[in-house]
């Protein structure tokens, strides 16, 4: 079955068509998604989507650059809002030093919090990382020597390093529309070493549409052009980039039964 692991159906960009996009994804053979929450004040609205749809969860967190919204969240808040039903995963949260909307202190106070929650709760933990592959990798192997939790690195767009240190802590990756960009080379080139069984696909919608659908908005429905992608760099047939696909994200989001 197709699955987007990342979807953001709470983004305003939705606000006109929410239902006909979520249509549309299922017409296209979307048979699951988990749609992201982007900062905790925002939880109630993206709880509500899964709530109401069979075939969607959520999770619930704070996204870096969101992280001076609410510095002092802690590990006992995120887990409490974890224990509802249909919430499957913690983030997105991380690092950014692209663009450094949050202090980078306070994103890293943030983003340890998730990481502590993570580890309560055994939900998965949802990475975003952007420019920060050292802070990020001392931070995820100073967690994971405390003990294991498991760790998304999302839409994947870092360094060679930071993935070979990631997939040593037993890490999962996403693939994104940004692997069907002319100029992601460097991405395709760390694609191609990820572990075969930790690869999920995502949309990450309604940001970064896949060739042949980039400067539209995203949506769901776009699922099938990354997963071609994903079969065409790493070799495999369509078949077999979706059922490694979904083996691994049922691997890696438990909560989440197998139909």
């Amino acid at each position: 079955m197709l699955i987007d692991s990342h979807v953001n159906l709470h983004a305003p960009q939705f606000d006109e068509d929410r239902d006909a996009v979520i249509a549309r994804a299922r017409a296209a053979g979307v048979a699951r998604m988990v749609t992201i929450c982007d900062r905790v004040s925002a939880f109630e609205a993206v709880h509500v989507i899964a709530m109401s749809h069979d075939d969607i969860w959520c999770t619930v967190g704070t996204h870096p650059h969101e992280a001076r919204e609410d510095p002092h969240l802690d590990a006992g808040t995120l887990a409490q809002l974890a224990a509802r039903d249909r919430v499957v995963g913690l983030g997105e949260t991380g690092l950014d030093y692209h663009y450094d909307f949050s202090p980078r202190e306070v994103q890293r106070s943030v983003f340890q919090a998730h990481i502590d929650a993570a580890r309560q709760t055994g939900l998965p933990l949802v990475v975003h990382s952007r420019e920060a592959d050292d802070d990020m990798i001392q931070m995820l192997e100073d967690a994971d020597s405390k003990g294991k939790f498991k760790l998304l690195l999302h839409c994947y767009t870092s360094g060679a390093e930071l993935a070979r240190r990631a997939a040593a802590l037993g890490a999962w990756f996403s693939v994104s529309g940004i692997a069907s960009f002319k100029a992601a080379d460097a991405v395709r080139a760390v694609i191609r070493d990820m572990p075969a069984d930790r690869i999920i696909v995502e949309t990450d919608c309604p940001y970064l549409a896949p060739m042949p659908m980039r400067g539209r908005r995203n949506e769901p429905a776009f699922l099938p052009y990354v997963l071609a992608k994903l079969a065409e760099v790493r070799g495999w047939s369509l078949t077999e980039a979706e059922q490694r696909a979904e083996e691994a994200f049922f691997a890696l989001f438990h909560r989440i039964e197998r139909p």
